[in-house]
């Protein structure tokens, strides 16, 4: 372990974003601990937070000791992931203690953290600040403050804008942005997209909301033109049928009902869509079908077999991804007390495609063929017919 101690007294200093621990090997062991850097007094400490049964416990560590506990954490956690003004780090530990470590330098400037012991939440969107829009859609009063009831949509949305801030280098800031949310439903999102990246970002935007409800649309329309939003449209259709526009830069489903999802990331890979932010919803379509007689004892327990399914529908539709060219991350959108689809399917178009053979022997072995392998396949017999 002495490589990941050389790591950590790199990285463990007030330059340090964040430091998580996560991936336990036994059911037993808190889900993930986080580490950040606080100031107490003009002492810096690194406060680690561990996660066990919905509830947070915190400790606050110097630096030789949080060395050393994360050294010991490391034992029984699997993977540690490392932010910071140096540049990242992931370290790897296997079954029998070998580190494996990549690091590499951030593409950009980082902004240095609040240090202090009880910082603020800092969201994208400020709390205290009215958005005519949020006001309009009950998430704020008309005084500018959050409905309490409302506070984990606007968590929700922060999040969001978390992830598209992520990506911002692979959107064009020389030409207009073509962005599409299918099945948007009251657009929440969607006129959050356009206030963040037209009203705040300052991004030429053409942001395209779709869903089947027409007085949902009607009602998104008038709020539109009401906060005088050109470039925001909002049209009644249905994701498979939908040829609006040519080409697409971001393509955005958050909770699209089962195969609703394939659907939408099909099209974003026929548009050759740079970016995809995919949040699933109500995966049943593999439940019907998954068979195996290895796994057959797991699968008869129905709830597992409905969550397996659930998981393995998203990481087929990330290695289809990978087999266009698309670098794919899965990641925790909100919380989970908060809602059980909280997985998030970010892709970045990178062009080096993954060979699908990989996906295509996972789809055999669990007798499977989800609707966007499916797709795809039928996209190759067309350019075949043609």
């Amino acid at each position: 372990m002495e490589e990941l101690r050389e790591l950590l007294y790199r990285y463990l200093n007030e330059g340090l974003v964040r430091l998580t621990i996560s991936n336990p090997r036994s059911k037993t062991e808190a889900a993930k601990i986080s580490l950040r850097p606080v100031l107490l007094g003009e002492k810096l400490v690194f406060q680690a937070s561990i996660s066990r049964d919905n509830k947070i416990f915190h400790r606050n560590l110097e630096r030789d000791e949080a060395v050393e506990e994360i050294v010991k954490w490391m034992g029984i956690y699997r993977q540690l992931e490392v932010f910071s003004e140096e540049g990242q780090a992931t370290a790897l530990v296997s079954k029998k203690g070998k580190v494996g470590i990549k690091e590499k330098k951030v593409s950009c400037c980082v902004k240095r953290q609040d240090l202090s012991h009880n910082r603020k939440k800092k969201y994208i969107l400020e709390p205290e600040r009215k958005v005519d829009f949020l006001v309009d859609l009950g998430v704020q009063t008309k005084e500018g403050r959050i409905v309490r009831a409302k506070y984990d949509k606007f968590r929700q949305i922060n999040r969001f804008l978390e992830f598209i801030e992520d990506i911002l280098p692979q959107l064009s800031a020389d030409r207009k942005v073509t962005i599409l949310d299918f099945g948007c439903g009251k657009s929440y999102l969607t006129f959050a997209m356009y206030h963040y990246l037209r009203e705040l970002k300052g991004y030429q935007v053409h942001i395209i909301g779709l869903d089947l409800k027409e007085d949902v649309i009607a009602h998104c329309r008038e709020l539109a033109e009401k906060y005088g939003y050109t470039g925001l449209d909002f049209y009644v259709g249905d994701i498979a049928s939908y040829e609006g526009v040519s080409q697409v830069d971001m393509v955005v489903t958050l909770h699209a009902c089962d195969t609703a999802t394939d659907y939408a990331l099909d099209k974003a890979i026929r548009w050759n869509a740079k970016v995809i932010l995919s949040v699933p919803c109500c995966q049943h379509e593999l439940n019907g079908q998954i068979k195996n007689e290895i796994l057959a004892p797991v699968f008869s327990y129905g709830l597992i077999k409905e969550r397996m399914a659930a998981l393995f529908t998203d990481a087929i539709r990330a290695q289809i991804l990978e087999s266009k060219g698309y670098q794919v991350q899965i990641l925790e959108f909100i919380d989970m007390e908060h809602t059980p689809k909280n997985i998030l399917i970010r892709a970045v178009k990178k062009g080096r495609a993954k060979d699908g053979g990989d996906y295509c022997k996972i789809l055999e072995f669990l007798h499977v063929q989800p609707t966007l392998a499916a797709l795809q396949d039928r996209g190759k017999d067309d350019k075949q017919d043609a």
